[in-house]
């Protein structure tokens, strides 16, 4: 059974396709049809929804904003879920809703459900006491990952400022510990046939077992989109949401050690707070909502060549905690990726976690992502370095590079013949001389392999020119038009 909250409506399902999105269940099922589908791959945001969930911290609600077009219905189990349907409050609208009439927000509406929805989890959050202030950028930031092709966002940007600014309590607020009890009394569920909700280590290496081709599910913002795209039949999932293991995230002073199933959304002030460089590259990766729901581990584990986070795990020499129930061990981040989509798992192996050392004082770490769009786009060529230099000579050199090989790749020969030279412009020019004819990357839609190997070179000089400047302490991002 998959247990949760309609607005306040407790559903118990027992029977379900599990290939089932919630947004085709909203829409299908339950006839709700403001979450609209435009993209069906978390692009656009028309699909928009908010979870509500339980925060363990103080027991009151965490909102955030999700696509729901590729969000698997195990996703809901012991949380509330709001749909635009649900805002308004005796024929009143919400003040986000009103806004957008105030600010004149809508022309065609077809967003607008989406808009309104991420501007409702932002009121809910800013509600929560939170005391930055409301500007443009933490606007943009909230409302990423909805489109508007007709109104324009000025107009959705004002409404946002007048909702968000000081919001005032709402039905929500008023409700919110009955809402907390309920989902407290929601049953402890175990799925339905063919979506399994595993909550202990050994249960899912028992349901792996049992179902040797299922598919792990996280966040599912990858794996969805071979329903939604591709009309593939995932004929069993296990989601790895609910087992403990999975989704812990401590740090002590030798390592940050993150579950393979905490969200971006989680894991982002702790890793942040270690590496701050990493700022920009994080905020890059997908929108809010895909990060809300999107995991470090399914990254990783996913095996792509142009993921986000393996080049940056490469520079920092993470270490990856693979389990199967009974034994764990553990393996550098540059053993797992072994050829395209092909890992280091053994059969009944799963990823737990993921480790990274604590920063070295000493180090200097760049990040950059070379994409045609600013967010929410995929990587044509991503370049992580990580230099240690003492009394002028380079004491250490990790790299990671993603797309310009079948798989995240560092670059052994870079890293050995940098090490012991003195960091200086001639060292700059060897490494340029080794970076352009590292990698044979290919050709497609998002750069020539040409362009691939020639950005290399460019980012390793612009690493050797900000390194120059001993202040320096944010992210550089460049993007390609």
């Amino acid at each position: 059974m998959i247990s949760f909250l309609l607005n306040n409506e407790p559903i118990h399902i027992s029977n379900i396709d599990n290939n089932c999105t919630v947004l085709e269940w909203l829409r299908e099922d339950k006839k709700l049809s403001g979450s609209k589908e435009g993209c069906g791959s978390g692009d656009c945001g028309a699909c928009t929804v908010v979870l509500a969930e339980i925060n363990k911290s103080d027991d009151g609600l965490n909102y955030k904003a999700i696509n729901s077009c590729i969000t698997f219905m195990s996703a809901l189990d012991g949380k509330q879920l709001l749909t635009v349907e649900h805002l308004e409050e005796q024929s009143q609208l919400h003040p986000v809703q009103q806004a957008m009439v105030d600010k004149h927000g809508s022309q065609c509406g077809f967003c607008t459900p989406g808009f309104v929805m991420s501007m409702f989890a932002l009121y809910k959050d800013r509600s929560k006491g939170s005391n930055d202030d409301l500007n443009r950028d933490n606007i943009e930031h909230a409302l990423s990952g909805n489109l508007c092709r007709c109104t324009g966002y000025r107009p959705i940007i004002d409404a946002t400022l007048q909702a968000c600014d000081q919001p005032a309590p709402d039905k929500f607020s008023k409700t919110e510990s009955d809402v907390v009890q309920s989902l407290k009394a929601l049953p402890d569920n175990q799925g339905v046939d063919g979506l399994h909700l595993p909550k202990s280590r050994t249960e899912l290496a028992a349901l792996i077992n049992k179902y040797p081709d299922a598919r792990l599910v996280a966040g599912s913002t990858d794996l969805a989109l071979e329903v939604t795209q591709m009309y593939k039949i995932l004929p069993q999932l296990i989601s790895t949401r609910y087992v403990p293991e999975l989704n812990s995230l401590t740090i002590d002073n030798k390592h940050l050690v993150i579950g393979a199933a905490v969200t971006y959304s989680q894991l982002q002030d702790t890793l942040l707070n270690e590496y701050p460089e990493l700022n920009e590259l994080l905020t890059r990766l997908g929108s809010l909502p895909i990060r809300n729901q999107g995991t470090l581990g399914g990254n990783v584990a996913n095996a792509s060549p142009i993921g986000d986070m393996p080049p940056v795990l490469l520079a920092l020499d993470a270490t990856l905690t693979l389990d199967d129930g009974e034994q764990s061990r553990s393996l550098p981040v540059q053993d797992f990726f072994l050829d395209y989509k092909k890992t280091a798992l053994r059969s009944g192996e799963w990823l737990r976690d993921i480790r990274i050392p604590a920063k070295v004082n000493a180090s200097f770490l760049s990040a950059y992502k070379i994409s045609k769009r600013i967010e929410d786009d995929i990587s044509a060529v991503c370049a992580v370095f990580n230099l240690q230099v003492e009394n002028g000579v380079v004491s250490n050199l990790r790299t990671g590079f993603g797309g310009v090989a079948a798989i995240p790749s560092r670059c052994a020969a870079l890293e050995t013949a940098i090490t012991g030279e003195t960091w200086n412009r001639e060292t700059m020019l060897k490494g340029k001389a080794i970076l352009a004819n590292a990698f044979n990357p290919i050709d497609d839609v998002r750069a020539t392999a040409q362009y691939r190997k020639d950005m290399l070179v460019n980012l390793w000089q612009r690493f050797w020119l900000e390194s120059q400047n001993h202040n320096h302490t944010e992210l550089r991002v460049l993007q390609h038009a």
